[in-house]
C-alpha cells in the first residue's frame, strides 16, 4: 500500500518499530477475543499514514491466513456517530469474506467482542475507480446496484476507548455485515432520499436518511474512491462497498435481533446467537 494521502514522508526506523508494536497488540487481541488496550500510545492520535500503514500490517496478517477482501467499508460519514467518536472525517477499512453473512444465518457472538450495529446503503461496483476525476458521474457509472445492509463494528479496543488513529489502526472497528437481498439500481432508487429505521428486538432504537452519510452516500463513495486511490489500493469492479451509517450505532446482545428497513430498498434482518459460542466460521 502506498500512503500519500497527505504527502508524508518515508517513516524511520522508530516509527515502523512502534507501528509493529500497535498493530501486534491489535492482532493478539483479534486472535485472542480478547480487548486490548489503545494503540495511540504507539502511533498517537492523529498520524493518520502510520495508523493505516498498521491497518496494513493486519491486513497483510490476514491475507497470508487464507481471508480474502471482498470490498472495503466507510466509518464515520454521520455526523452523529462523528460525535459518538469525537471525530470530523471519514476513515476506511477492509471487508474480508468471512465478515459476510447471509440474511437468516445466525451471526456467532463468539466472533465479536463489544459489537455495535448501525445501518447503511451497501453498494457493488460495476467497473474500477482507479483512473479519472472520480466525480459524480463516473461514481454513477461505476456502480451495479445498492443493498439494504446491517454493519455490525467492533474494537478491539477494550471500552471502546478510541481516537482516531485506534479506529483507524483497527480497521476502521470492522466487525461484520449482513446485505440484504433486494437489489435495486440507481435508476430503480435515490440514495441521498432514502430513509432509515433501526430495529433491535423490534424497538427502534436509530433512525436517519441518506442526507446523513456525508450529505449523500454517493458522496461518500467519491470520497472513498479518491482516498483508496491515495493510498494505492483503489476501488476495483466487484467489490461490496459499506458507504457508511445513516444514523447512530447501537450495542447489540447476545440473542438479539436487528432489522433495519431502509425506503426504496427494502429490509434485512440480522440475528445474534446466545451465549457466549466459539467462533468456527461463517459456514458460508
Amino acid at each position: 500500500m502506498t500512503q500519500s494521502i497527505d504527502g508524508a514522508g518515508a517513516p524511520t526506523a522508530e516509527q515502523l518499530a512502534a507501528e509493529e508494536k500497535a498493530a501486534q497488540r491489535l492482532l493478539d487481541a483479534l486472535n485472542s477475543r480478547v480487548a486490548c488496550d489503545p494503540v495511540r500510545e504507539f502511533i498517537g492520535s492523529t498520524d493518520l499514514p502510520a495508523a493505516y500503514r498498521v491497518q496494513e500490517r493486519l491486513t497483510q496478517g490476514r491475507l497470508a491466513g487464507g481471508a480474502k477482501i471482498v470490498g472495503r467499508k466507510i466509518g464515520l460519514t454521520s455526523k452523529a456517530v462523528q460525535a459518538q467518536m469525537g471525530v470530523d472525517q471519514p476513515d476506511f477499512g477492509v471487508l474480508f469474506d468471512d465478515m459476510d453473512y447471509a440474511p437468516g444465518h445466525i451471526v456467532p457472538m463468539g466472533h465479536l467482542l463489544q459489537p455495535k450495529a448501525e445501518a447503511e446503503v451497501a453498494f457493488v461496483l460495476a467497473k474500477d475507480l482507479a483512473d479519472g476525476d472520480l466525480d459524480a458521474a463516473q461514481i454513477r457509472d461505476a456502480i451495479d446496484y445498492g443493498m439494504p445492509a446491517i454493519e455490525v463494528c467492533d474494537s478491539r479496543i477494550a471500552g471502546w476507548d478510541i481516537h482516531f488513529g485506534d479506529t483507524v489502526a483497527d480497521n476502521a472497528s470492522a466487525g461484520v455485515y449482513v446485505l440484504g437481498a433486494e437489489r435495486k439500481t440507481l435508476s430503480e432508487f435515490t440514495p441521498v432520499e432514502v430513509g432509515m429505521t433501526m430495529l433491535i428486538n423490534g424497538e427502534e432504537v436509530s433512525s436517519g436518511t441518506g442526507a446523513d452519510c456525508l450529505g449523500d452516500p454517493l458522496n461518500a463513495v467519491a470520497w472513498l474512491a479518491r482516498a483508496a486511490r491515495d493510498f494505492g489500493e483503489p476501488l476495483r469492479a466487484g467489490q461490496i462497498i459499506l458507504s457508511g451509517a445513516l444514523g447512530p450505532m447501537r450495542p447489540i446482545s447476545a440473542g438479539d435481533e436487528v432489522t433495519v428497513e431502509i425506503s426504496g430498498l427494502g429490509s434485512v434482518t440480522a440475528r445474534f446467537s446466545e451465549g457466549a459460542d466459539t467462533y468456527e466460521g461463517n459456514d458460508k
